[in-house]
């Protein structure tokens, strides 16, 4: 049975705990659990996504692989007047991060299932992902590639991959995509990757 966080195993065992992440004036508590991405602390590449996304007021927000909510919910909880829809295809992860909405009081913001872009029906005006390199090429190139689909017009795209995980082939393809790509952050072998439509 997979023990994958990008994966569904109901036969894992459930250990709870909590990360308390600070952010922009924000005291945010997330509940963790065996079988998630990052399962005790906010990782680097989450982190330095949020750093260099920037948020315009109103805002609709879908975030790809949204895991336990960390990157969702910092943006919802930072940014009220934008709405967040987050989607995942690991029910764990999922349950946590409703969970997680209500654990910081962030209204403005749900969770759905879908892998990938299956369960997306709309538009957006800004795309988040912190892709799941374990799961495959074929899978975080839909997430990037895709994206594209999914944005409104003049809408934006951020991701992170570390340059040793495929950033670099990434960004190539993303540029056979969008019409504007850019590396605005690198920092530890990680890139933060911006896409505009």
């Amino acid at each position: 049975m997979s023990k994958q966080y990008f994966e569904n195993n109901p036969e894992l065992s459930s250990k709870p705990f909590y990360i308390s992440f600070y952010f922009r004036k924000n005291n945010l508590k997330f509940k963790s659990d065996n079988g998630v991405f990052s399962k005790r602390a906010v990782d680097f590449g989450s982190n330095l996504l949020l750093k260099s996304v920037e948020v315009l007021e109103d805002d609709s927000i879908l975030d790809v692989g949204c895991g336990i909510g960390i990157i969702g919910i910092t943006l919802a909880k930072c940014n009220p007047s934008s709405f967040v829809e987050m989607i995942d295809v690991n029910k764990r992860a999922m349950e946590l991060a409703r969970n997680n909405c209500l654990e910081n009081n962030v209204k403005n913001a749900l969770v759905f299932e879908s892998n990938t872009y299956e369960n997306v029906e709309k538009k957006y005006s800004l795309i988040i992902s912190n892709p799941p390199i374990r799961a495959g090429k074929k899978v975080v190139h839909d997430i990037l590639l895709n994206s594209i689909k999914y944005l409104k017009e003049n809408g934006r795209m951020y991701c992170v991959i570390q340059k040793k995980q495929g950033a670099e082939s990434a960004l190539r393809a993303l540029k056979e995509v969008f019409p504007k790509v850019e590396v605005i952050e690198k920092d530890n072998g990680y890139y933060i990757i911006k896409c505009t439509k």
